[in-house]
């Protein structure tokens, strides 16, 4: 199946420009936010779509039970609405396809990564007036519900990648062993921000491009918007560079490369004169 492919320049440069717009507000809008990110991955996403996503995830919100009660109570109603009657999971194969990382495809499949199930699981909570919150455990996105500081102290969590299963504390241990060897830490359950989670999003975009040389279309627009969020590693613009040069863009590239060693100087001279060195060479790509 061919994946999906960004919208016009004209449509990008406004999607852009609100995705910036959005995310230095006061109170950045996940879903907003995430939809803006689907719209410039996915050209045939337009406002009435994205529209109908919000509206989608009310009607959601409409179905659940009036004040489930306790945080478990609201966890095990989101596993029986999402997870159970709509469906909503995660297989491996998500993890190959780009729509799986954009939540109007997520919505429509009922399928995707975990942080994106997640995303949905926290907007319709958080239509339904219940505080909750996304939970970066180390390769694996989460769901918190109640008390924030840890399983034990009131804190429930819940997997959509798999149906919404409700976690031990046992669970969340072994879901981090399984990826670092290590114990389950206090600050592995620290809530995520809006901007955490669309960050790790658009990381997640860009690993599947990686994969992909063809697809460099993909990490390009993925680059652009995480350039675009307010605390960013500028580390990502040498990323950027070196994605324009790949793709035979040698002047742009260049100029990113030549602005990346200006920030680098003033802490590292010897790395500044590197990316200088690597402007030049692909200067000379030119002739």
């Amino acid at each position: 199946m061919r994946s999906p492919w960004p919208p016009p320049p004209g449509r990008s440069a406004e999607l852009r420009r609100r995705f910036a717009e959005e995310a230095r507000s006061e109170r950045p809008g996940l879903s907003a936010l995430c939809l803006l990110v689907g719209a410039e991955g996915d050209g045939t996403l337009d406002e009435a779509g994205m529209d109908a996503v919000e509206i989608e995830l009310d009607r959601l919100a409409g179905e659940l039970p009036h004040r489930p009660g306790s945080p478990r109570a609201w966890a095990l109603a989101l596993r029986d609405l999402l997870g159970e009657r709509y469906g909503f999971h995660g297989v491996p194969d998500d993890y190959r396809r780009l729509e799986s990382s954009l939540l109007h495809a997520v919505l429509r499949r009922r399928r995707g990564l975990p942080i994106l199930l997640s995303v949905v699981w926290i907007e319709v909570v958080r239509r339904a007036g219940a505080p909750v919150y996304g939970v970066a455990l180390p390769g694996h996105f989460v769901v918190g519900f109640g008390d924030r500081e840890g399983p034990g102290a009131g804190q429930v969590l819940a997997d959509p990648f798999d149906g919404g299963r409700v976690l031990t504390g046992a669970d969340a241990e072994l879901l981090v062993a399984g990826v670092t060897g290590g114990p389950l830490e206090a600050s592995m359950l620290t809530p995520a921000g809006t901007l955490e989670v669309v960050a790790r999003i658009l990381n997640n975009v860009r690993a599947w491009a990686a994969t992909r040389p063809e697809r460099t279309d993909v990490a390009l627009w993925a680059l652009d918007l995480a350039l675009l969020l307010p605390s960013r590693p500028a580390r990502l613009r040498y990323e950027r560079a070196q994605l324009l040069v790949q793709r035979g863009e040698f002047t742009a590239g260049a100029a990113e490369l030549e602005a990346y060693a200006e920030v680098v100087a003033a802490v590292d001279p010897p790395a500044a004169a590197r990316v200088r060195g690597e402007a030049h060479a692909a200067r000379a790509l030119l002739n």
